[in-house]
């Protein structure tokens, strides 16, 4: 993977029957599976909402990375802004 997908990309994620729509990226989560606080993060590509639904809650957000993508249903938008801020993301 070269770059990240823009902000407001729709996706279907392996195993899933869902679409999500990404709303962020490389996203730092601080709290494990059962939702307690830990010390270290763990750094996912991707933040996403259910699509069309959109954000309903932090419990229908999700992370994922970008191998866990089986199919792009749509690339958001992209522009001069985004093209600088994919330079930051990959330093990242």
């Amino acid at each position: 993977m070269d770059q990240l997908l823009p902000n407001g990309s729709i996706v279907l994620l392996k195993g899933g029957n869902k679409k999500l729509m990404i709303y962020g990226r490389k996203q730092l989560l601080l709290i494990d599976e059962a939702g307690n606080p830990v010390e270290e993060g763990r750094m996912f590509d991707y933040l996403g909402v259910p699509y069309p639904e959109g954000y309903i809650s932090p419990e229908y957000s999700f992370v994922f990375n970008h191998d866990d993508i089986r199919e792009i249903i749509f690339k958001g938008y992209e522009n001069q802004e985004e093209a600088e801020f994919q330079e930051v993301l990959s330093r990242t």
